[in-house]
Order: C-alpha cells, then structure tokens, then sequence
C-alpha cells in the first residue's frame, strides 16, 4: 500500500508519501530535492519488509513555505519530521537522511534520540565534523556556494533558471535535475530551499554527538562534501557506528540507490 496524504503543522501542511508495513523509516531528503529522490530506494526497502515515510521538507512542500528566512530554523525543520511521526503513529523511527535531509537526521539524534530507532546519514557529515574540517582541509572551498546562497535575490534566479546544468554537471540525469528546477518554479519553492542555508547562522539547536546506532554513507567522489570531515564524524558517534565509503558522488540516493538500501536495511537489522 502507498498513501500520499498531508499532515498539519500549525498554517503549514506537509506533503507525505507513506507505504509499506514493518518497522518504520523516516526518509529526509536534501537540496534541491524532494521526497521523489527516494523513489529507487523506496522498493528496496519496502520489498525487504519496511514501512516508508518520506515527505517533502519546509520551504519544498507547496503549503509549507513560509518566506522569513528564521522559519527555517534548524530546530523547526527537526520539529517538522517529529509532527510526521506523531500524525503516522510512529514513536521510533529509523531516520535516513540525504544532504540537508542528513543535517536534520543527526540533529534527531541527538536531539530527540528516544524518537531515533537508528540513523542513517547519507553524503553529509556530522555538523560538528564539519566545523572541524573547515580549518583543516579544503572544505570551506567545496562549500563557496553556501556564501553565494546568503545572497538577496540573485541565487532564486540560478536555481529557477540555472540549475539543469548545475546538477547534469555534478552527475544527476538531466531528467531528474529538470524535475527539481520546475520545483524551483513553484511560488515560493526558491526562496525557500534556499532559506534552509541562510538560517544556519541563527539556529539555536547547537551540535552534539549522537549515541543512538549510526551509519554514515558518503560517496568517495563527493564534490561537495570532502574526506576529512567524512573520516572525523567517528568522533560525534558515540554509539554503534559504521563508516561506509561508498563509488560514487553526491546524489546516491538517485545514483546508487542499491548502496543506500543496502546500507539501511543491515543498520535496522542490527539496531536493538
């Protein structure tokens, strides 16, 4: 069984794609996505007898944008996947995360870990091994586009227009970075996604390590997110943790979805 329903937050409802039975698994999707970047890993775990529950985040789902950049928060991003839980009857969940997906999975961790069955964080790095990385390594370049994103106005204009290209040349299929940028269209998507990066300086929910069972997956040809903060998340996980390299770059839910689920099923088979 697969149902798209919506779930109420407040003014905000947040589009949901939920199916399958067996033990639960919260899908969180990154920049510039949405929920249907899961869409080849989704079978192979509900085949392998898992319920999936992916949704589209803040700033992505056509009733959840609201313009104020302090709406995205990293705090009400956590908040949202919480009130996706509570409206599926799911107490515990096991949290996957790609990208920005990733930043809101570890900050479940640690922030909610009675909620978190176990985690699997795919391409991004803990957010205190980032920080780490950035005096130590060439992350802070890998990073330059999160500083063009602070900008008024002119980055709405790249990914509304721009943003084939940018992904085609990172590796995604033309089709499916097509599909992103008629998101992008939407009213209000733009500002939106993009206000995930412009909220960072003012989130309130401050970096810890997490203890529930990890997993972090990260592809080895990452343009965006660099070895040296991949090889330091081991310090934030204090739990069960495996550090997976995988071929590969960034898009591997779309591009090497048989590793994500791979991934996924062995962390919730042995999570207690």
């Amino acid at each position: 069984m697969n149902e798209r329903t919506s779930v109420r937050r407040g003014r905000l409802t947040f589009d949901v794609e939920d199916g399958g039975s067996g033990p639960p698994v919260l899908l969180l999707h990154g920049f510039p996505q949405d929920l249907t970047s899961w869409r080849h890993v989704v079978p192979l775990l509900r085949s392998a007898g898992l319920r999936t529950i992916a949704f589209d985040q803040r700033g992505y789902s056509p009733g959840a944008r609201p313009p104020q950049r302090a709406a995205y928060r990293l705090e009400h991003l956590v908040a949202d996947a919480i009130a996706v839980l509570d409206a599926a009857g799911v107490a515990r969940a096991h949290v996957v995360g790609h990208d920005w997906g990733g930043g809101v999975a570890w900050a479940l961790g640690w922030a909610h870990p009675e909620r978190v069955a176990s985690l699997t964080v795919v391409s991004t790095p803990h957010p205190g091994a980032m920080r780490w990385s950035l005096p130590r390594s060439d992350q802070a370049l890998r990073s330059t586009y999160m500083g063009f994103f602070q900008l008024p106005w002119i980055p709405e204009q790249v990914v509304r227009r721009r943003l084939v290209p940018a992904l085609a040349g990172t590796g995604l299929p033309e089709a499916t970075a097509r599909h992103y940028e008629e998101r992008m269209r939407e009213p209000g998507a733009a500002r939106g996604a993009l206000n995930w990066y412009r909220a960072v300086p003012l989130s309130r929910l401050a970096p810890r390590p997490v203890t529930v069972p990890t997993t972090y997956v990260w592809g080895e040809e990452d343009p965006f997110l660099g070895p040296v903060a991949a090889r330091a998340t081991a310090r934030f996980a204090l739990g069960p943790y495996e550090f997976l390299p995988v071929p590969g770059g960034h898009w591997l839910p779309e591009l090497a979805p048989d590793a994500v689920a791979g991934a996924v099923l062995a962390r919730v088979r042995s999570a207690p």
